[in-house]
């Protein structure tokens, strides 16, 4: 196995250093990366020379970056034997931690000083790892890391736990390995989990663009067939709608493109990420994977909680209309249009009286009119509209409305309130509120029925006023009219209407002038 090498200098590694990108760089080359700029002890925003990836290195400098563990260990797989210094490295003793060639190895063994030697050999990548030296402690470089501190999280060796890490609480390597490779693991599971999703979904990008080529292509070809009908001046028309459907499929296909490179690059990430997770969980030591863990588990999280969409950008809605007027061309009217108007929320608008008020069990609407990006009407229907009304005291009360597509860009909402009170209205078109929505709704209380007698009103007992109230204390909004009895001794007599309601008696009940008994009954009280 031939020692790893920094993919920016192409040189063997010295002394490799840990991106959160999960990209490892020398520790040189590490040191000439990005702008040197920026006030001491602050994070440097630099970019990743494998992937491009946008990184801040941490305030304390590239010292402060995990080592790379596992280049280490392939370097010291890839290393010869400790005696001969002639052979490969086949196996190493765990008494006095040298590499050994085979034919070392074999004479280890039978040496009487050395005869009781523990030897292992290299049989694979992580015994590799696992048999190499042992890892140090960087702040106390005689000491080997195998304790972990839970509250730091990070390993330390034992003077390191009888110093800062005294009252931290603090295990051997071996007894919490279980917990955090079973951590690492579910995350490796997730982001497999994503990038079949991200497969999936670039499969689905593909399969798109071909629709849309291939919808195109159908479109053109009725174009044409249109087309060939008319003369010259037919023939430039079909030119510009070909032209028009050349700009919208490569629109279309530029969408399409800008959402499949974000997709293949988020799935290039994730491969990265789950390619050396998967590679650090098979290969790297406790000690390894300890070391290498937060910044894994770091950068698999923030790959994971990155938003995408499951579906394509765009959709191959393109149609041709052969009996849409296109104006003139060459002085002749002509037909013909593509139609690819796509409605704006923003600029529909809401009309009608019932908008803002209304009358509880009474049947109320109002009209949504659809109109483009250009702020002209749609003139068809086919729109996802939605509209819902809900009480705003009331959390379990809400009114059902019926939407009516009229098919010429134009929908009726209608709506039966049963309680009174404020509504919030909301309106929307393909899921976004269109212009004015929400707002406000009153419902007002129905007219009250009368429930007292009804008094004649002359004006020689209310002055005509017509704000008189009734004796029930109901309001009377409905005005007044003539009984038709055709008093002598009056101006004349009129019944009031309390809410809403006009009733006559067969006998008035004021009487003549001079009967005051029954005059006594007009108990009206002007406002």
């Amino acid at each position: 196995m031939s020692a790893p090498r920094c993919p920016q200098c192409a040189q063997p590694c010295a002394s490799p250093r840990l991106l959160p990108c999960l990209h490892s760089l020398c520790e040189p080359c590490l040191r000439r990366l990005g702008p040197p700029e920026g006030p001491p002890g602050a994070a440097r925003p630099v970019l990743c020379p494998v992937c491009d990836a946008e990184l801040s290195l941490p305030a304390g400098g590239v010292g402060q970056l995990p080592p790379d563990c596992l280049a280490g260990s392939r370097g010291r797989a890839a290393a010869g034997c400790d005696l001969c210094a002639d052979g490969a490295a086949a196996g190493r003793c765990l008494t006095c931690g040298l590499r050994l060639c085979r034919f070392c190895c074999r004479a280890h063994r039978r040496q009487k000083k050395t005869a009781s030697h523990a030897v292992t050999e290299l049989e694979n990548t992580k015994d590799c790892s696992q048999a190499g030296k042992p890892l140090l402690c960087p702040s106390h470089p005689t000491e080997e890391l195998q304790l972990f501190c839970e509250q730091c999280d990070q390993p330390v060796c034992r003077d390191c736990v009888l110093g800062r890490h005294r009252q931290h609480p603090c295990d051997f390597t071996g007894n919490v390995i279980h917990r955090h490779g079973d951590a690492l693991r579910e995350l490796l599971k997730n982001s497999q989990q994503h990038m079949d999703t991200l497969e999936d979904v670039l499969s689905q990008v593909d399969e798109m663009g071909s629709a849309v080529r291939s919808r195109a292509e159908a479109v053109a070809t009725e174009i044409c067939l249109f087309a060939r009908g008319y003369v010259k001046a037919i023939e430039e028309h079909r030119d510009r709608l070909l032209k028009q459907l050349e700009d919208l499929k490569v629109q279309k296909e530029n969408l399409l493109h800008l959402q499949k490179a974000q997709l293949q690059q988020l799935l290039l990430d994730m491969r990265t990420g789950v390619e050396f997770t998967e590679h650090l969980l098979m290969s790297g030591s406790d000690v390894e994977i300890l070391i290498t863990k937060g910044v894994v588990s770091s950068r698999l999280t923030k790959l994971n909680s990155v938003a995408y969409s499951t579906h394509p950008s765009v959709d191959d809605r393109i149609q041709f209309s052969p009996h849409e007027r296109a104006g003139q061309c060459c002085g002749y009217e002509v037909f013909g249009a593509i139609l690819n108007k796509v409605v704006d929320p923003a600029r529909c608008t809401l009309h009608g009286e019932d908008l803002h008020s209304a009358r509880q069990n009474q049947l109320s609407g109002f009209t949504l009119l659809c109109k483009d990006t250009t702020g002209e009407r749609m003139g068809r229907g086919g729109e996802a509209v939605r509209v819902t009304i809900a009480h705003k005291d009331k959390r379990d009360c809400a009114v059902k409305p019926t939407v009516c597509d009229n098919g010429d860009g134009t929908y009726c909402i209608s709506y039966n309130p049963e309680e009174p009170g404020l509504y919030a209205v909301c309106v929307y078109v393909k899921g976004q509120h269109v212009q004015g929505s929400p707002f406000t709704l009153m419902v007002k209380h129905k007219f009250r029925e009368h429930q007292g007698v009804f008094h004649c009103c002359t004006f020689c007992s209310s002055g005509g006023q017509k704000a008189a109230r009734c004796a029930c204390g109901g309001t009377m909004p409905g005005g007044y009219q003539g009984c038709g009895h055709g008093h002598k001794g009056h101006p004349g007599c009129h019944h009031w209407s309390c809410c809403g309601q006009v009733k006559e008696s067969s006998e008035c009940l004021c009487g003549p002038p001079s009967d005051t008994s029954q005059r006594s009954l007009l108990r009206t009280v002007a406002l």
